[in-house]
Formats: structure tokens, C-alpha cells, sequence
């Protein structure tokens, strides 16, 4: 499996501790920025993860800003990307469970790094459930 990680300066510090662990985990990463806490926008930050995702380099996108709000706007705009903005260890469970997710997303100065990790691999051990919610993903074009 692969991940791509993005974020900007506000999901950074976030990022990187997501990153750690997933590596721990035998997971293989792919890190588009930034790099740093200088200040980058997040629809850039957005564009290499649909990008990268798109080329089929990865399974899923991990995306981290400020809030995380910003950038699930940003992802979402983008075709084929399905992006949920998680924020407990349930709604990262949903987010794939009822709406096959292809993107989560977390706030950077919202969430303790304990939080991201139980919300990271409650999403990655969840399962796509069908019937009623693939009746619902289709409504919308997923």
C-alpha cells in the first residue's frame, strides 16, 4: 500500500508525525510537501495530491492544513477525489466504511498526534461497506 501526504504550513508538524508512523508500519509513502513550515497554499498542496493519486502512484491521499478545511474544499473540487475531513476515530472508520473515502483529511492545529495516528489506522483496518451507502456514493457520482 501507499499513501501520498501533503500539507501545508499550518498541517505540517502533523504530517510528519503521520509520516513516521506510517513508515514504522511498512507503509510506503509519498511526500509532495511541504517540506517545512515556511507559508504554502494549500490548493497547490492539493493539485500534487490529485495529481499523484491520479497517476495511479497511490492508494490513498492523507492531507493536512490548519483545520483541514481549506484543503477538503480544495480536494474535493478536484474530479475523482473523494475527500473526508475526519476529526475522531468514528468518523475516519465512516469515512470509508459508508463513503469509500479515497482522501481523509486532518487538522494540524486541531488534533493531538495520538488522535491522528488511532484515526489513521482505524481508517486503513475499516472496509468499504455496500447496498444502502453505494445506493447513496452513486447519487453523486461515485
Amino acid at each position: 500500500m501507499t499513501i501520498v501526504l501533503g500539507a501545508d504550513h499550518g498541517g505540517f508538524q502533523l504530517k510528519e508525525k503521520v509520516k513516521e508512523h506510517l513508515s514504522k508500519n511498512n507503509i510506503d509513502i509519498i511526500d509532495v510537501g511541504a517540506y517545512n513550515e515556511d507559508s504554502v497554499d494549500y490548493p497547490d498542496i492539493a493539485m500534487q495530491l490529485a495529481k499523484t493519486f491520479e497517476e495511479k502512484k497511490c492508494d490513498y491521499i492523507f492531507a493536512f492544513c490548519g483545520t483541514g478545511i481549506g484543503i477538503s474544499i480544495a480536494l474535493n473540487k478536484i474530479e475523482n477525489i473523494y475527500a473526508a475531513l475526519i476529526y475522531n476515530k468514528e468518523t475516519a472508520i465512516l469515512a470509508k466504511e459508508h463513503n469509500n473515502a479515497n482522501a481523509i483529511v486532518m487538522g494540524g492545529r486541531q488534533l493531538s498526534t495520538e488522535t491522528a495516528i488511532e484515526m489513521v489506522d482505524a481508517f486503513l483496518a475499516a472496509n468499504v461497506l455496500d447496498e444502502q451507502h453505494a445506493r447513496r456514493r452513486k447519487k453523486i457520482g461515485y
